[in-house]
């Protein structure tokens, strides 16, 4: 058995003990007050040195609580660090839960409206197991391991929370990975994507001032439900006639709201967009394009507007990066049950962090074909998957510093 497979497997029932009490905390966003401090208490445990980490600016906030999530004060993030000196290599968790009820009646099972089924607890209890090896192995590493424990991945942001507070600097990240569990993807298998991992993600939020009045009388009026719907047809043609039809890319237009009787036009209206996207090049286009339509559409009809803009970029595989850990990974799982797959449609907002160093990310089974999907209020983990993580994330750390010691 690999040595750290076997480090890993003798800590399995703390790594699951870790997972449970996480599963029945959970929180939404990027303030998660609680899990944070049981990351924090955990890391104090182990004596490693760790810090808060994550600003949550005030246009963020205000933006968060208009698109209908609870207010977040602050970002909750958690950075702790093993080793010193370089190289350094972070290795990343995320631990937000999602706005839904759980119905599957495990004894440990999240109560109320907001439950683990992202799998975002397995991924911190993991994390906080390869601390426990790596605190345990640090007077032989090479440079320095940073644990990163995010809150708000579900909101698509919340890695970009502690990058801007720093995440990168003190010491200087050079390379990082991050591991998500799959439940219809078997255990002991391990999928990742060359080059481009996720979709790209932006959401517009609009809001268009009119001048509301009378139904009889609209000559007196600039009606906002009028513009939100000729807003609604042209941006629904941006990608049939704009973007190459090689590329994976969608748009939607999720919220339409405005007026509430049939004889007043209203004064206000608001419209909520969203697109993906697997091509860097129709990102970039679509970015640019739709402020282009709200800017042209809404001065036709003599209209106002603000809009707040949300963007989540591709988590990014880097080439080489990837081909270095790749056969870490097959240490752990053999090399018949690592394989390269195409890039996941959804958005990952670990794509902050690649887009600044080079990374790997990659989904982890942590269940069956057979099983329930991530989201859904039935799914369930096979936890003898976790040791399996904890393992490969201490694997890639302690080899890669070793390959980039003298360098």
């Amino acid at each position: 058995m690999n040595e750290m497979l076997e480090k890993a497997k003798a800590i399995e029932s703390q790594i699951v003990a870790d997972r449970r009490c996480l599963h029945q905390i959970p929180e939404v966003g990027v303030y998660t007050p609680k899990t944070a401090e049981y990351v924090k208490q955990r890391l104090a445990e182990m004596g490693i040195e760790h810090r808060d980490c994550g600003i949550h600016s005030q246009e963020d906030r205000e933006k968060m609580v208009f698109a209908g999530y609870p207010d977040a004060p602050t970002s909750t993030g958690v950075v702790g660090l093993i080793g010193k000196g370089g190289p350094c290599i972070l290795l990343r968790a995320d631990m937000d839960g999602l706005p839904m009820e759980e119905t599957t009646g495990l004894d440990f099972a999240s109560k109320g409206d907001t439950a683990h089924m992202c799998g975002h607890d397995a991924h911190a209890a993991m994390l906080l197991g390869a601390a426990r090896i790596l605190k345990d192995m640090e007077d032989e590493l090479p440079g320095t391991v940073k644990l990163m424990f995010q809150p708000g991945e579900e909101m698509g942001y919340g890695s970009r929370t502690m990058v801007e507070d720093g995440l990168l600097q003190d010491p200087k990240v050079d390379a990082a990975m991050a591991l998500h569990v799959g439940s219809q993807v078997e255990v002991g298998k391990l999928n990742y994507s060359p080059g481009v991992a996720s979709g790209a993600m932006a959401t517009f939020i609009v809001s268009i001032q009119g001048k509301g009045g009378h139904s009889s009388e609209p000559q007196k009026t600039i009606d906002p439900v009028n513009i939100a719907t000729q807003i609604c047809s042209a941006l629904n043609m941006l990608i049939p006639r704009e973007v190459d039809p090689e590329a994976f890319a969608t748009l939607t237009v999720g919220a339409l709201n405005g007026g509430r009787a049939s004889n007043i036009i209203p004064d206000t209206s608001e419209i909520m967009v969203s697109f993906r996207t697997l091509s860097p090049e129709a990102y970039d286009h679509l970015v640019e394009r739709i402020p282009e339509i709200l800017d042209h559409y809404v001065a036709a009809w003599h209209g106002t507007y603000s809009v707040r803009v949300l963007k989540t970029p591709s988590t990014v595989c880097d080439p080489d990066f990837s081909a270095e850990l790749v056969p870490y990974v097959e240490e752990i799982l053999g090399a018949d049950n690592v394989r390269p797959v195409p890039p996941m449609k959804g958005a990952e907002d670990f794509g902050h962090v690649t887009r600044l160093v080079p990374g790997f990310y990659a989904f982890m089974g942590a269940g069956s074909p057979e099983g329930y999907p991530l989201h859904n209020p039935n799914m369930v983990l096979d936890e003898s998957a976790l040791p399996l993580g904890s393992a490969i994330l201490v694997n890639c750390a302690v080899k890669w510093l070793n390959a980039h010691a003298d360098k």
